[in-house]
């Protein structure tokens, strides 16, 4: 059976995710993400009513006319888990192709929220929901199976095709997190019987976001022991404390509620995605907040929120807010700019419990929101916080699980890549050969 891959966007930064399987006759589609930095660089562009074209040329989703290169018909759109890198572009290109979207119920729930939001675009693809560890016929000689992996955001599964030829797995994002807050740890003896039974795996594309950091990510309960370190030695602190995460984090955020009444705060969520993702989570019961849970998206909710807080006094409340990026439009950022009724006093917390995206839009927003912060006064407590990624050391067990035949770097740019070629190297896999580092727009033939 043939085997070709098209690696269609992610291959050049970080972002835009896409990427098509062909095995014989039948395509399966592995994300269709959005590169928020081309937008956020734009003052005021809503992309719901954006055409697709107009973003692709802006380089915001993937351009995926590579697809008529392709001998076959689309037979599922797989999104990997709910980050917008994944799934921003589903209400812009899934509707030209007769497929279904499979993905885990969180991710679905995501989904639905783009569609839902899309002005441009009708897209009425069939939704199908499929838990990690099942499995789904794609035509007749090929096998979709979820795998649990585990991120910054619930949900996430590994998409594995088995082939006649041996697995094409697309492993893309994860840690490997043993003791995660929310959810199954990371399935690692599943990967590990993938890697031994029938033909092995043949191809494994993977993320290397953090494939030039050495050693091991941590689990997502260290971030949670840190925090809580963090927010108890302000228990005693009566004046303002605000803090930012992704929106999509639910654990993080979960942590967050939980040690704001462990101090005598009351938790607020303020910011659109922040009601979004977190309303999501509770909908498919993920994750079951307290009734009295305040979560609030729409602009006008949100200044009465900030008003209440002050009227009551800031000393008895935890906004937990967006904008950790230092988005120009997120609530922290408005906050910086003095757009909003609270009022950051001298030696008021900030806590950034997220990571700085490494690309150069988030990198200058981000301080330019962390000085704005600065200038009123605002004491920043940065980084508490672990990567969703894997290190040189998780990549190294990745490829000692797997035994893969063939590798395709994926998730950066030509720098980031280096770090995950010379690991590759080391393990006897050579560029050019079993070792595919390649960029947008191209296709790889793994098996004529």
């Amino acid at each position: 059976m043939e085997i070709e891959i098209a690696t269609i966007g992610g291959y050049e930064e970080v972002g835009r995710q896409m990427t098509a399987v062909r095995a014989g006759d039948d395509i399966v589609v592995f994300d269709m993400g959005l590169n928020l930095s081309k937008v956020l660089i734009h003052d005021n562009i809503e992309t719901e009513g954006m055409h697709s074209l107009d973003l692709i040329d802006m380089g915001a989703i993937p351009d995926d006319r590579i697809m008529n290169d392709l001998e076959g018909d689309v037979q599922a759109i797989v999104p990997t888990h709910g980050h917008l890198d994944h799934i921003g572009a589903i209400s812009k290109l899934a509707h030209r192709y007769d497929a279904p979207i499979v993905a885990s119920p969180f991710t679905l729930e995501l989904v639905k929220g783009q569609i839902e939001g899309e002005q441009k675009f009708g897209v009425d693809n069939d939704l199908v929901e499929m838990e990690a560890g099942e499995t789904m016929d794609i035509g007749d000689d090929v096998e979709l199976e979820f795998v649990n992996v585990t991120h910054s955001v619930i949900g996430a599964i590994n998409p594995v095709l088995h082939t006649p030829e041996g697995a094409v797995v697309y492993g893309l994002d994860k840690r490997m997190d043993h003791d995660p807050v929310i959810g199954d740890p990371i399935d690692m003896e599943r990967f590990r019987e993938i890697g031994r039974e029938g033909e092995g795996v043949l191809c494994y594309v993977e993320d290397c976001t953090n494939a030039n950091r050495k050693g091991r990510t941590p689990s997502e309960s260290v971030a949670r022991s840190e925090l809580k370190d963090v927010m108890q030695s302000m228990e005693d602190y009566d004046g303002g404390i605000v803090a930012t995460t992704f929106a999509s984090h639910i654990a993080r955020v979960k942590s967050l509620v939980e040690f704001a009444r462990d101090i005598g705060r009351e938790p607020i969520l303020l910011g659109r995605s922040m009601e979004q993702y977190s309303g999501a989570a509770e909908r498919i019961g993920a994750v079951s907040f307290t009734n009295d849970l305040g979560m609030f998206g729409h602009r006008k909710s949100v200044d009465r929120a900030f008003e209440r807080i002050m009227n009551e006094g800031k000393e008895n409340f935890l906004p937990i807010v967006t904008g950790h990026q230092g988005e120009p439009r997120a609530m922290l950022t408005r906050m910086g700019r003095g757009e909003t009724a609270y009022d950051l006093e001298e030696g008021d917390k900030v806590i950034f419990s997220a990571g700085i995206i490494p690309e150069p839009t988030n990198e200058g927003q981000r301080y330019q929101s962390e000085q704005l912060l600065r200038m009123q006064g605002a004491r920043i407590y940065d980084d508490v916080h672990v990567s969703g990624h894997l290190r040189q050391e998780g990549h190294y067990q990745m490829l000692d699980t797997l035994q893969p035949d063939h590798l395709i770097p994926a998730h950066q740019n030509m720098e980031g890549f280096s770090g995950y070629v010379s690991l590759a190297e080391s393990q006897g896999y050579e560029v050019g050969h079993d070792l595919h580092v390649t960029s947008n727009g191209n296709t790889i033939q793994i098996v004529e």
